[in-house]
């Protein structure tokens, strides 16, 4: 139970009078109770209210990519890249007709698409960056911030990965695929982000 407690303000007749009194009690209660915080987001250094960011609820399906020839390369998504800004992880799904091995990068998106504000990028270039030590970024050089050269796929089911950490805040994104099954493959792409 929180309690009120009645004082004389510094500045009233009584104390000028000379009647002492604490102005703060010297015990304190603890509220013994649950108060729920809504966490909505913040005011930026300009004054701009930014809302927080929340996970996907499902994965975005990307169109699928027909008869991919051995060797051949596409970028997902195909209608440009997508925005990791407010987001830490990511999952990633491929869906292939053919059984074998695959390269994954992740890329720069298009150029008709802008970094922030900087315009136009290098687009389907490897992104690559320091980490703060771990498996990556380890060294003083620029490392390939998501590159697997030969990750094996299975046929007709999606194969999840999660990504976490190395492409967040990443803000005009696609993913590189090559088909190294050894045969043409039809193959679908899909990506869920974590904030």
């Amino acid at each position: 139970m929180v309690y009120n407690r009645e004082g004389y303000a510094p500045w009233s007749l009584t104390r000028k009078a000379g009647v002492q009194s604490a102005t703060v009690d010297g015990d304190i209660e603890v509220p013994q109770y649950i108060q729920p915080i809504l966490d909505t987001g913040f005011v930026d250094f300009k004054g701009d209210w930014k809302g927080r960011t929340s996970s996907d609820e499902q994965f975005n399906i990307d169109e699928t990519h027909e008869a991919v020839a051995n060797s051949g390369v596409i970028l997902s998504p195909q209608a440009g890249g997508f925005d990791m800004t407010g987001y830490e992880d990511l999952f990633i799904a491929i869906k292939p007709s053919q059984t074998g091995n695959c390269l994954i990068h992740a890329v720069m998106g298009p150029n008709d698409q802008s970094f922030a504000n900087l315009k136009p990028v290098n687009p389907a270039e490897t992104l690559r960056g320091l980490g703060q030590g771990g498996a990556w970024g380890a060294n003083a050089d620029f490392d390939d911030i998501l590159s697997d050269g030969a990750e094996a796929l299975t046929a007709d089911v999606w194969n999840i990965y999660v990504i976490q950490g190395r492409l967040k805040g990443q803000k005009n994104l696609q993913i590189k695929i090559q088909n190294n099954s050894g045969s043409e493959s039809n193959i679908q792409f899909a990506y869920l982000r974590l904030a």
